[in-house]
């Protein structure tokens, strides 16, 4: 398959381009416990929100404030906890090809963990980043991905998105941009295109600057 008239990508990061599903279960299982609530139904939900957002969904009586402070110590967990992550594979091949194209980081991460999971996976930094700290709603909301594009000035719909998660392919979709999904919980929610990892994914720079996608396997 090719995905063609692609003008910018905006990347999710956990599960997209770093797997970091170790960390992310040591840390919400403890939060879990503490909780009384089944680690099983937690990992239904946390990927691709910010981590109030997700408690949010799992304890919907509970007061705002106190999921922002859980949230925050949530993050100094996770930031300090990087353990087992490593690249998806064909992550560092893929961010190669994407040196001279236009695209943007659109994670669910505050800076500082963003930091330190793309560095434990030994991945480059995009120079346009949208972090927890950018935008005033989580994925499943376009916010990101939305503000990822106008940074890039770049219209939605030149866009192609790539994340792994439900809230993410949700977030991606109602920016109005084509998602290619990656990953595992992926499939379950028929994006434009899926793919077991990024060594399926294959980046062309055309000569007006342009980009097009060579998927395998469709």
């Amino acid at each position: 398959m090719k995905l063609d008239a692609v003008k910018a990508l905006l990347l999710d990061m956990d599960g997209t381009l770093v797997n970091s599903d170790a960390a992310v279960e040591r840390c919400w299982s403890r939060w879990a416990h503490a909780h009384d609530l089944d680690p099983r139904e937690i990992l239904k939900v946390v990927h691709g929100r910010q981590g109030y957002a997700t408690m949010a969904v799992l304890l919907p009586e509970r007061p705002m404030e106190e999921n922002y402070a859980d949230n925050r110590a949530i993050l100094a967990e996770e930031i300090a906890d990087t353990r087992g992550v490593v690249p998806i594979p064909g992550a560092p091949e893929f961010m190669t090809a994407l040196a001279t194209a236009p695209h943007a980081l659109v994670t669910s991460a505050n800076v500082p963990l963003a930091d330190a999971r793309m560095a434990a996976a030994g991945l480059p930094m995009p120079k346009i980043r949208v972090t927890a700290e950018d935008v005033g709603a989580s994925k499943p909301d376009p916010e990101g991905f939305l503000l990822g594009a106008a940074t890039l000035g770049v219209a939605p719909r030149d866009c192609v998105a790539f994340e792994d998660s439900e809230a993410g392919i949700a977030a991606a979709r109602a920016a109005g941009m084509r998602v290619v999904g990656v990953g595992p919980r992926a499939a379950a929610m028929n994006p434009d295109a899926h793919v077991e990892d990024l060594t399926r994914v294959r980046v062309e720079v055309l000569p007006g600057g342009d980009l097009a996608l060579h998927i395998a396997g469709y």
